[in-house]
């Protein structure tokens, strides 16, 4: 995979940019994407930059029948000054890679993907919003294509990158609090699995948890672990509490990383943070 292939046709017809005010997660999509095609045979073949469109896939791809795919969620954004930046997208081709590793998909090198998916932000780049509370959501996603019913590692793949202008996750905004809903009947990911994998089928299987939680009045379902219920995470995001312990100290607390929940890339960065202050 290199960047310097890369083929840039972008679209010719451009869509109306959403106010940011009313942007909904995840339902407004840019003009152009990426995609890269890879197959046992040949590797990985050119990238390309062009309109938006729909895939073509056979019926038998070992995504749509095995869950081989995995995808990544990273942001750019608009700073005061007018640049645009990305928030430490090493992290997320970092994570990336271990997920295609779990997966059996094909390794990439991550910054040539990187580069590519600079190079896609700088064609949108009027699509990453003019505004503090927005921001434009990249999804690289990496899908098994293998056109066979056989469960096995796939011979064919493809990974592509859309863009998405987005507000708050949640429509009670940013910074405000949610509830978080907890039962130990269901559990997202155990020991020796895949929970600490950005892939689809980790959170296909959390919906139905998540949608007790919201007819229970809950925004969002607070994952338990082991017989005593050890908390791990939040559905779609880590979690970290904060007290003043019997001394009188404070302490701020995180699950570990012992391959039941997801590397956050905010995780990371809160740990290194308060690590130095």
């Amino acid at each position: 995979l290199q960047a310097s292939d890369l083929i840039i046709t972008p679209a010719t017809t451009f869509k109306e940019k959403p106010d940011p005010s009313g942007l909904v997660f995840g339902t407004v999509f840019t003009d152009n994407m990426l995609t890269i095609k890879w197959s046992l045979a040949s590797g990985w073949e050119k990238p390309y930059i062009k309109p938006l469109e729909n895939l073509s896939l056979h019926p038998a791809s070992s995504s749509l029948h095995y869950a081989i795919e995995l995808f990544e969620g990273m942001k750019a954004y608009r700073g005061v000054d007018g640049k645009i930046r990305l928030f430490r997208p090493s992290l997320n081709m970092d994570r990336m890679a271990r997920s295609a590793r779990r997966t059996t998909l094909p390794c990439f090198d991550q910054n040539e993907l990187l580069e590519c998916i600079r190079k896609l932000v700088e064609v949108e780049k009027e699509w990453v919003p003019y505004s503090t509370a927005a921001s434009l959501y990249i999804r690289p996603t990496l899908i098994g294509t293998e056109p066979s019913l056989g469960v096995k590692k796939p011979t064919k793949a493809l990974l592509y990158v859309i863009l998405s202008p987005v507000g708050p996750y949640f429509a009670s905004g940013s910074f405000n609090p949610i509830s978080l809903w907890a039962d130990p009947k269901y559990v997202r990911a155990w020991k020796g699995g895949t929970g600490d994998c950005k892939l689809g089928g980790n959170y296909g299987s959390s919906i139905y948890a998540q949608q007790e939680a919201l007819e229970l009045g809950c925004q969002q379902v607070l994952w338990l672990y082991g017989e005593d219920h050890q908390i791990t995470e939040v559905g779609t995001m880590n979690l970290f509490l904060y007290w003043i312990n019997e001394d009188g100290e404070n302490e701020l607390a995180t699950p570990p990383l012992d391959g039941i929940i997801l590397p956050g890339v905010t995780r990371q960065s809160i740990l290194d943070l308060a690590c130095n202050w």
